[in-house]
C-alpha cells in the first residue's frame, strides 16, 4: 500500500514504515508529535488505485515526526561576470524535517 501525497508544494510516495525528509514544518512540531497530510493525491491499496480529481475523498496519511530541524547540504552559488571584476559567492543551506509514516489511509 502506498499513496502519492503533497506536502507543502511538493509531492511523495509515502508508504508505511519509510521516512520522508519534508521542507521543514514550523517551531510547532517537537519530537514524537502526530502530523496528519490530507492532499493525498493517489492511493493504491493492494492494486486498486484510486485518482483524486483533485485528492482521494477520505484519505490521509499519518506521520510522526523524528527529528524536527535537520539541515541539508551547503549549496554554493557563484556569479561571475568576466572582464568586469564581478563576482558575487552566496552560500545556502535547506532546512528539513524528518518524519517516519506511520500509515496510510485509503
Amino acid at each position: 500500500m502506498y499513496a502519492i501525497v503533497e506536502i507543502q508544494g511538493q509531492q511523495f510516495k509515502a508508504e508505511p514504515q519509510k521516512y520522508l525528509y519534508v521542507h521543514y514544518l514550523g517551531d510547532a512540531t517537537k519530537e514524537g508529535d502526530t502530523v496528519e497530510f490530507d492532499r493525498v493525491l493517489l492511493a493504491d491499496a493492494d492494486g486498486t488505485v484510486k485518482v483524486g480529481a483533485p485528492t482521494v475523498e477520505g484519505a490521509k496519511v499519518v506521520c510522526e515526526v523524528l527529528t524536527p530541524l535537520v539541515k541539508g547540504d551547503k549549496v554554493i552559488v557563484f556569479k561571475k561576470k568576466r572582464r568586469k571584476g564581478y563576482r558575487v559567492k552566496n552560500g545556502h543551506r535547506q532546512y528539513f524535517t524528518k518524519v517516519l509514516i506511520k500509515e496510510v489511509v485509503a
